[in-house]
């Protein structure tokens, strides 16, 4: 067994016992670090994401001040549709803005496949970062089908989903053909990072919480599917994550996951039930107890990892982002608590 293999993250995701109850977050590498905000001071969102200097460090920045037990590559889910051909920018204060929506078949001939030589700075960054990682893990990630969707047909973020649902209704060949399309140029996407040594990769589909089970079971899980199982050979851990995703939980599972993430809203050991015995789970403190002083938090991070143990195997982590005005000393504090209770 290889360190990385060995580490707590790993080990967890895997359901083997673990030295302690790992932990990582996510957005740990962001706006609540005063050195990221300084190291990205006049420099796009996209354009961060595709240097590899700058993506290293930024990576790096959380495991040196945190001491998590995993990196994850600092990226964004829209990575590998603009590098497919989607005219888009990540507008600060607002997220993704497509400047042509995908709304009719015609749409569809500018989102092409891509090869890993479209993202190849990915590669090279995730490359530069398990040398200079050693023995901490680090994650590859990239957004589901339908995620990825919502922004393209959307324009943009949306709360009501209205022209996504539309179209995922009344446009079913449309819709399997743009998610078809969207799981094939994800899963190229994680392949080539996990041909370049990421040890385990996360499926976002954070917004897949607006769909009841049965519509999630027939119009998203078979594409998010292809993408999970499409790495079953690939020898790393396979998370999958969602907000508002408590009904969705099992089928997030089925879909191919090895760990199932579990936002805020479902206790651990509920969630456990509903997953089975068969997947190990991560959360799900709520990002907003962080900001309620430090008595609550420790009160509230204990409740978490008591109710992970109900697991197979925990991934102590937050129910969804740090959020920018997160004080970075808490989240340092966190993780020693976790550690430190959890010890086993």
């Amino acid at each position: 067994m290889t360190v990385l293999e060995n580490s707590p993250f790993v080990r967890a995701c895997r359901r083997l016992e673990a030295p302690h109850t790992p932990v990582w977050f996510m957005r740990q590498a962001g706006r609540s670090l005063p050195e990221y905000r300084k190291i990205r001071a006049g420099i796009g969102m996209l354009e961060s994401c595709r240097r590899p200097d700058l993506v290293t460090e930024i990576t790096l920045q959380p495991v040196r001040r945190h001491g998590v037990d995993a990196a994850i590559l600092f990226s964004d889910i829209v990575v590998p549709i603009a590098a497919a051909g989607i005219d888009l920018d990540i507008v600060a204060g607002t997220g993704p803005v497509v400047a042509e929506p995908v709304r009719a078949e015609s749409d569809l001939a500018r989102l092409r496949s891509i090869t890993p030589a479209d993202v190849d700075f990915v590669a090279e960054s995730v490359k530069l970062l398990v040398a200079e990682l050693g023995e901490t893990p680090l994650i590859g990630f990239a957004g589901a089908p339908f995620t990825l969707a919502s922004y393209l047909i959307e324009g943009g973020p949306s709360r009501t989903y209205l022209k996504t649902k539309a179209m995922m209704y009344g446009a079913p060949e449309l819709w399997n053909a743009l998610l078809s399309r969207l799981a094939e140029i994800t899963l190229t996407f994680l392949r080539t990072q996990v041909d370049a040594g990421v040890s385990a990769v996360q499926l976002f589909d954070s917004w897949a919480g607006a769909l009841s089970e049965a519509d999630y079971r027939e119009y998203v899980m078979p594409h998010s599917a292809t993408v999970l199982r499409g790495l079953r050979d690939a020898g790393v851990p396979r998370i999958h994550f969602g907000v508002g995703t408590a009904v969705l939980l099992e089928a997030m599972g089925e879909a191919g996951a090895d760990v199932v993430g579990v936002d805020w809203r479902t206790p651990l050991d509920v969630a456990t039930k509903r997953i089975g015995p068969d997947r190990a789970v991560q959360g799900n403190l709520d990002p907003a107890i962080l900001f309620a002083g430090w008595d609550v938090v420790e009160r509230e991070a204990r409740r978490v990892v008591e109710q992970g143990r109900a697991a197979p195997g925990h991934v102590f982590n937050l129910g969804h982002g740090v959020m920018p005005e997160t004080d970075p000393d808490t989240l340092t504090r966190l993780v020693a608590l976790v550690h430190e209770v959890s010890a086993r």
